[in-house]
């Protein structure tokens, strides 16, 4: 490797390798910022106000819990439900898993997740609200369920029912031991 000296007297590598790579920086760095900007986005977060013309869909049926029969309108868990043949995320929370749990204490966690969750939801009128990322990696839709203009999510979450969930690894609900 070549190298001459600066102005300032300070030796410096020259030659077409290192030259090439200089001026490649900032390609790197670009395409860097880029690929971290499509994980965010990956990632979920972000609202409908971010999308103002993003539409909205009103939910008014009567839930059940779901079984092995037809899922139309039921609640899988806490975090998941059924609506019109449609399968719903709830994109602000984590609860308890139910299917199948990983412990006894998940399981009842679980299960008052889920029940708490038809009651919010057969409260009455709600609105699920789109997220910046529209369906998951199991193509469910991603949204955020809201009654006047409060989520119903972070409703479980101030019951201790549910956590609070922005995209990426989950916790879990069983004591470690």
């Amino acid at each position: 490797m070549a190298y001459r000296v600066s102005p300032r007297g300070v030796p410096r590598k020259s030659g077409i390798w290192w030259t090439s790579l200089r001026e490649a920086r900032g390609v790197l760095l670009a395409a860097l910022a880029l690929g971290l900007g499509v994980v965010a986005v990956e990632r979920g977060g972000g609202d409908a106000a971010a999308y103002p013309d993003a539409p909205r869909q009103t939910g008014a049926a009567r839930f059940s819990i779901c079984g092995s029969g037809k899922r139309i309108d039921c609640v899988v868990d806490g975090d998941t439900f059924w609506m019109d043949g449609a399968k719903i995320r709830i994109a602000d929370i984590d609860t308890p898993e139910t299917h199948p749990p990983r412990c006894t204490a998940e399981a009842k966690a679980g299960r008052a997740a889920t029940l708490r969750m038809q009651a919010l939801l057969n409260a009455g009128p709600f609105e699920l609200v789109p997220i910046r990322r529209d369906v998951d990696r199991y193509g469910r839709k991603l949204r955020r369920v809201e009654r006047d203009g409060v989520s119903l999510g972070a409703v479980l979450v101030g019951e201790g029912l549910a956590r609070d969930y922005g995209g990426g690894r989950r916790a879990g609900w069983c004591a470690a031991g």
